[in-house]
């Protein structure tokens, strides 16, 4: 894939503090890619300086063919950014904020119709003021693409939406994908990666601790199965690759209560990862 966006040797120094330390990252025009991390982890300190909101201390990045730090409001035009806290004209309507970001860029969406994508027609003439934290997210990702972005940062997008908003934002982030938008995810909700991401990767203290698909992420830890039972000794666990193997050398013609067996989660990968 061409990349959208080419980071190499990325650093972020401060004094007495080093907020990024050699970041290196490929993502591919129409890539939905998570960036995952705990807090201070300099996730944000990557993705501001992706955006033109930082500069760099040294290293190289190109986001769709040009340098942030330097580029103008044509560039700013080709992106666009949901943030995790949004300001917001609180005497406005949903229509009228829609409308009036619509004007910004040079070929927007049609308003109506991302206004019905993100699903607040039924709150097109509510104020902003009057809506509940779920909504104004919503509003917030329907600021973010109403530009035909062709690079969409989001960042924390589903934070206040149920379960059913959270699916059609989902639903919503596929087909931006499919159209050739490239994405770049960061959230803590890794249930949304696994459903979102072809590839992810893992940023703590400031660097890369591993890069994959959601799927291959923490390379052979992956195929390590963990067996928990129960007999007359008390509660076991082991890990192990080959489960099918221990549990019919365990068993031998007797009955195990509380057999499971389960592989490492993208959760279980992360959280060991980020140890």
């Amino acid at each position: 894939m061409t990349p959208a966006v080419s980071v190499r040797g990325l650093r972020k120094e401060y004094p007495g503090h080093v907020a990024v330390g050699g970041v290196d990252l490929d993502i591919g025009t129409g890539e939905v890619f998570a960036l995952l991390g705990p807090n201070g982890a300099g996730k944000t300190t990557t993705v501001e300086i992706m955006e033109g909101h930082r500069k760099a201390t040294a290293g190289e990045v190109r986001v769709l063919g040009e340098d942030p730090a330097g580029a103008g409001a044509g560039w700013r035009a080709r992106i666009g950014i949901v943030l995790q806290t949004a300001t917001d004209a609180a005497q406005l309507t949903v229509a009228e904020s829609v409308r009036h970001f619509a004007l910004f860029y040079p070929n927007p969406r049609d308003p109506e119709e991302v206004i019905e994508q993100v699903g607040l027609t039924d709150k097109a003439r509510s104020r902003i003021k009057a809506l509940s934290g779920g909504q104004r997210r919503r509003l917030d990702v329907a600021l973010g693409i109403i530009g035909r972005p062709e690079l969409l940062f989001l960042d924390e997008p589903t934070t206040g939406f149920d379960p059913e908003a959270r699916r059609q934002f989902w639903a919503l982030i596929r087909n931006l994908s499919e159209t050739g938008t490239t994405i770049l995810l960061t959230t803590h909700y890794l249930d949304e990666v696994e459903a979102l991401a072809g590839r992810v990767a893992v940023l703590a203290n400031g660097q890369i601790l591993a890069e994959g698909t959601p799927a291959g992420l923490g390379g052979g830890a992956r195929n390590e199965a963990i067996v928990r039972w129960r007999d007359e000794n008390g509660r076991h666990e082991e890990k192990t690759p080959f489960p099918t193997k221990l549990v019919t050398q365990l068993s031998n013609g007797r009955e195990l209560a509380d057999l499971t067996v389960t592989r490492p989660t993208l959760e279980d990968i992360y959280l060991e990862l980020i140890r």
